[in-house]
């Protein structure tokens, strides 16, 4: 009864722009979440690659609780300890030397292209256009959307940004065609993850890294859904042997809570200037606890090795799921614990079955299944998951 409640009342007041599963999840633990009903789910969504240390890590909730009996929400007119503490941990673990602080991976875009456009100002350069690529996902909010190259998320929301272009991912021509005396950034996410999991070909991040340099161009990378160990590297861009001058991350940097951030070169944070910028809740200090909590726990466990290791098991597991049901599909795509496969149909129905089944997956471009498990995931998990999708594509066959 509390649960059919729950779902109506939901249903009644929540603002419908999201095809809500009818479970209601109460409570987690590590790899696992119950629900209204006490039926147990093995996750493989992570709330969409948020939860990098799965549910209730101890070091995590101790360190939410404990600031916030010390302290609540203060001005970013002032400093505060696990603020100071995060920025200095992010710029150790990474390429960058000053980070901005804010709420979601959107707003750290919106700050990008806005720090990309006050450079070149600052420099007294006329430069402002901003090339994406076609098939990327950046966000919801008007400058997000706007570099975003899906029509379906921008359909009826015009006029969007202007001095947007988009080219071919993992196609350096067609950037060299759309670069001009305008251009101020390329902007790209290491794997299109809305798009389907492709990532960036190692030829063609290493080319354009290049061509940015050659040109005088920004080069600004969207670790959003990548970073923080997801990859098999604690930054996708790792992999590829080169460094942006700007990255976004958000999504598992709060691990559970609201928490974005804009990375960037000394030379680059020039462009902004007191009061160019802000965010209300941007370094909120029990936020920035939870993330330095999250942040030490990935090192001191060695977590982002363990992504790495069973990325590889788990690909080699979806690979014999492609020779197993070549009827459903088609290839594996991806790289440590974030993988998609692709299917020869629309993917929500197999989803919905998986939930039955208790395995809570997503999917992605429509007919991608999405794999995205807590990177302390081990290999008895995977098998588990296995079995639990088998028994869901036994169903989905039947008709």
């Amino acid at each position: 009864m509390q649960t059919f409640r729950i779902i109506q009342n939901g249903d009644d007041y929540l603002l419908p722009v999201y095809n809500r599963q009818k479970i209601v999840l109460m409570r987690g633990d590590g790899n696992y979440i119950y629900d209204s009903e006490r039926v147990v789910y093995l996750d493989f969504f992570s709330g969409i690659a948020v939860n990098g240390l799965g549910q209730a890590y101890p070091e995590v909730v101790n360190a939410i609780a404990d600031t916030a009996r010390k302290i609540g929400h203060v001005s970013n007119y002032y400093y505060n300890e696990p603020n100071v503490r995060l920025a200095k941990l992010l710029c150790e673990i990474s390429f960058a030397q000053k980070v901005f602080f804010c709420n979601s991976g959107a707003e750290a875009i919106e700050a990008s292209l806005k720090l990309a456009r006050k450079y070149f100002s600052r420099l007294g350069q006329d430069r402002f256009e901003i090339i994406s690529f076609d098939n990327s996902f950046h966000g919801r909010t008007y400058g997000a959307l706007s570099v975003t190259g899906q029509k379906k998320y921008q359909e009826g929301c015009g006029p969007l940004l202007p001095g947007i272009k988009f080219a071919t991912y993992n196609d350096i021509e067609s950037v060299k065609k759309l670069i001009g005396d305008k251009t101020a950034a390329v902007l790209l996410e290491t794997i299109q993850c809305e798009g389907g999991i492709h990532p960036a070909d190692q030829k063609f991040l290493k080319e354009l890294r290049d061509l940015t340099r050659e040109n005088g161009i920004l080069l600004i990378l969207d670790e959003v859904q990548t970073g923080l160990g997801r990859t098999g590297k604690m930054w996708a861009y790792e992999h590829y042997g080169i460094e942006p001058d700007i990255m976004t991350s958000a999504k598992a940097l709060g691990a559970g809570l609201p928490m974005g951030a804009m990375l960037v070169t000394n030379q680059v944070a020039q462009g902004f200037k007191p009061g160019d910028h802000a965010s209300t809740f941007g370094g909120n200090p029990i936020v920035s606890a939870a993330a330095v909590a999250n942040i030490e726990a990935i090192i001191l466990k060695d977590v982002v090795a363990n992504s790495a290791k069973q990325g590889e098991y788990l690909k080699s597991q979806l690979a014999a799921l492609i020779v197993e049901f070549p009827q459903l599909f088609t290839e594996v795509r991806g790289m440590g614990l974030v993988q998609g496969l692709q299917m020869t149909r629309d993917a929500s129905s197999l989803v919905q079955k998986c939930v039955r089944e208790g395995l809570l997956l997503g999917s992605a471009h429509a007919t991608v299944l999405r794999f995205l498990p807590p990177l302390i995931i081990g290999e008895e998990e995977i098998n588990l998951a296995m079995e639990k999708l088998r028994k869901a594509i036994a169903v989905e066959l039947q008709g």
